[in-house]
């Protein structure tokens, strides 16, 4: 098997376990291990694949040609959109409804604040962002199976997300979905908050800095 075989099998086995575990699995493994047990097993898997696609995208990538040059341009955008990206994800942290409740059903979701009246899936879009990123400055053959996976997992999860959540919440969630935007911006400019915008720009900051040499971010023309 090819080095961007490997990668590609590794990548899909990635995805396909997140959207198997969270979805079709996910009530036979939570009624067998409960709920502890089930994200144990989720985040046991998760990690396991996510190391399989790091391990075989090294040897893949080793002198991999770029497909195109990205430019100035294409670093000016890609360097944006990783910031927002980033500062998306950072947000997300804090107040998500998305996240897992322990069992408990909600019974009402406050009215969007932060980075949820940008979005409502701001992890999931900084994970997305960062892929696009990617797929703009770095178009080598295993860098774009490796954001392939990164964005169809995102996107996909998005849609199966929303899905799951209005079945499994109900009219909350519908309720919480009428007042948010799946697109970023789709119901207007709206500020991230101080939390994301100063903690999103210190990792982004900090991120590329550590690519080193690379010279990724607005650190490409600092340096």
């Amino acid at each position: 098997m090819t080095p961007l075989a490997s990668l590609a099998l590794a990548s899909a086995a990635f995805v396909g376990s997140h959207f198997a575990m969270s979805h079709p699995l996910r009530a036979g493994m939570v009624a067998r291990l409960g709920e502890r047990g089930f994200l144990g097993v989720y985040s046991l898997v998760s990690f396991a694949t996510l190391g399989w696609m790091v391990h075989a995208f090294r040897p893949a990538h080793a002198g991999a040609p770029y497909l195109w040059d990205p430019g100035n341009a294409g670093w000016i955008v890609g360097t944006l959109l990783l910031w927002l990206g980033t500062i998306l994800f950072v947000g997300s942290l804090r107040r998500n409804p998305s996240f897992p409740t322990g069992g408990a059903a909600a019974t009402h979701i406050g009215d969007p604040t932060g980075v949820f009246r940008i979005t409502r899936h701001p992890m999931l879009w900084g994970f997305l962002l960062w892929a696009v990123t990617h797929t703009i400055v770095a178009p080598t053959p295993p860098g774009l199976v490796l954001v392939a996976a990164i964005g169809i997992l995102s996107l996909g999860g998005m849609l199966a997300q929303d899905a799951n959540k209005e079945r499994l919440v109900g009219a909350p969630w519908k309720e919480w979905e009428a007042r948010t935007s799946l697109v970023p911006f789709g119901r207007g400019l709206a500020s991230p908050g101080a939390f994301a915008l100063i903690g999103g720009t210190v990792l982004f900051l900090f991120a590329t800095f550590a690519h080193g040499a690379i010279g990724a971010g607005p650190w490409r023309w600092l340096g």
